[in-house]
Parts: C-alpha cells; structure tokens; sequence
C-alpha cells in the first residue's frame, strides 16, 4: 500500500500529457508514495507556477512546503533521498541511471517529439506551436517534423532496440527483478508516442520482449494520486518554511549572493535570487514573491547555468 506521508505533503504541478511528469509519475508508483497533483496548463501563461519558481515555466515542479524542485532529474533525486525506500536503482547503479536519463531525456524526447507533432501536421493546435516556439527559442514547425519523419522513425527504432536488447536474458525490468529510475526513463517516451499519437506506437511494439514490459512498468502506477487546486499549493508554500541548505565549498564565494540560473537548452527564462545552497548536483536560490513570500527553488547542476 502507498506510504501517506505527513507535511511536507509532495505536491506535483503537473499536467496528465507531459511526458516528464509521467516518468516521475512511474517513480511516485515504484516508491509507492501519496501525492498531490497540481494541475498547470499546457502553454503560457501559469501565473501560479512562476509565483513560486521565478520564472521557470517548465513542468513538471515537485513542491514540498516552500521549497521548489525544477525539472524531473532534480525531482527523482530528492525522492530518493528523502524516500530512499524501495529505491529507485535497485542494482545499485546510481550514477550510470542518472546519466541514462541524458539519453531518454534528450536523443529519445527529440525523435519523439518529431514523430509524435509531425504525424499530427495541422491538427497541432495554432496556440500550442506559438507556445513552443516561444518555449525553445527556434522554430516548432510540425510540416518540417513531418519530412523528418522516416529518418526520425529510424532513429526512434534504433533507440528503442537498445531497450529491447536490455530485456532480451529475459530479466522482467531494465533494472532487473525490480523496477528503478532506468525503467521510468525507457518507459516514458514510448507511453508519450502511444498516448499522443497511438499509430506510431507500430515502431516498436513488435520488438522482442518490449510489449510486456511495457505492460509491467504500466502495472507499477501512480503511488496514491490525489489533487489540490494551485490556490492550496501557494497557500502551503507561503505558511511554510523552507529547509536549511548548505554551500558546497567551491561555491563559497556565491553564498547569499545574487545569482541566475537558467537551462541550457530550451525554457531559457532566467531566475533570480541569493544562492543558498549548492552541491555537484544542484544549486539552491532563494526567492521572495508577494504571493507566496519566501521560497528556495532547486535546480539541477546538469543543464543549468549559474551566473553572478
């Protein structure tokens, strides 16, 4: 059974389409924990959610009380140290599964990105490309997606036979016996071609050993889904504090000081605030904000800049 936990309850600002709130969706059901969704729209704009990063619109975002996890490898690894049981890396194999996400996160989404938004062509909604545009900086033209296709099909069979090879000693997960992080990372782009655009699920659902691990990693759930409104999540964030932080020492001479941080990629919207704590994974700023007072937003270190 789920593990009710008592406050801070994890709120999850999510929406039920997003491919990176699903990962982390599979990894809430491998821990079997309760959380709360917080439902954020699709595009532009999300007045709830920059009142409580700064600027960040990306999803998914992990709350708990008033601090703020950004982006889903910052958010997997604050599960697993505050909810180190059952793990997430079963065969030990912590570094390895985080770098792993690098490839499903990037390679994997852009091939099923291009697969999934050209096979719609013109049913892509009007507002949701203007949307993406302005989320990645550079064009979002679903008609040249469409004559990348056949090479991204390719790419995305190529991909995925890596998957397939993993499974093929007959293991029942990735990971092994057990369900971890690796299993989430495979699993959700090919739940994100099924569930947006089901004909181009064909690519791979006649690979050796894919459909039924497929059906196992579906099986793990959710954990306990419950839902609160974005009001709730503001009014938690401003009655609660955020926990104390540390600065790694080759950051010393940032501590309390005024710093951004923004992705590398795409979502480049810049947050501002004096950094409170740091590590070789992440950095920590914080914030105030008339709506919900005092926060500290987490970011990952991989794929974020920080600049005094």
């Amino acid at each position: 059974m789920p593990r009710r936990i008592s406050v801070p309850d994890i709120l999850f600002h999510q929406y039920d389409s997003s491919p990176f709130s699903e990962k982390v969706r599979v990894c809430l059901g491998i821990k079997a924990l309760a959380w709360a969704a917080v439902n954020q729209p699709v595009i532009m704009p999300k007045p709830d959610l920059v009142a409580l990063t700064g600027g960040y619109r990306r999803i998914p975002v992990m709350q708990i009380g008033a601090d703020i996890y950004c982006d889903s490898q910052l958010i997997v690894r604050e599960l697993e140290r505050r909810f180190p049981e059952p793990t997430l890396f079963p065969q030990g194999d912590h570094g390895l599964a985080y770098a792993n996400a690098m490839w499903t996160d990037r390679a994997v989404f852009q091939a099923a990105v291009a697969i999934i938004f050209g096979g719609l062509g013109e049913k892509v909604p009007a507002a949701f490309v203007k949307d993406r545009i302005a989320l990645s900086g550079r064009s979002f033209d679903p008609a040249a997606m469409q004559a990348a296709v056949p090479h991204m099909e390719a790419q995305i069979r190529a991909h995925i036979a890596l998957l397939s090879d993993q499974l093929a000693d007959g293991r029942r997960f990735l990971s092994g016996d057990s369900a971890g992080l690796v299993d989430a990372n495979g699993y959700y782009n090919l739940w994100f071609i099924r569930s947006a655009f089901p004909p181009a699920a064909s690519l791979f659902e006649s690979m050796p050993h894919l459909p039924e691990w497929l059906e196992r990693v579906k099986a793990i759930g959710h954990g306990e889904r419950t839902e609160v409104s974005r009001e709730a999540a503001l009014d938690l964030a401003r009655t609660s504090e955020p926990i104390e932080s540390t600065v790694a020492s080759r950051d010393a001479e940032l501590e309390g000081k005024q710093v951004t941080t923004a992705a590398d990629d795409y979502g480049r919207d810049a947050v501002a605030g004096l950094l409170v704590g740091s590590s070789e994974h992440h950095v920590s700023i914080r914030r105030n904000d008339p709506r919900v007072g005092e926060v500290v937003v987490h970011f990952p270190r991989i794929g974020f800049s920080v600049l005094s």
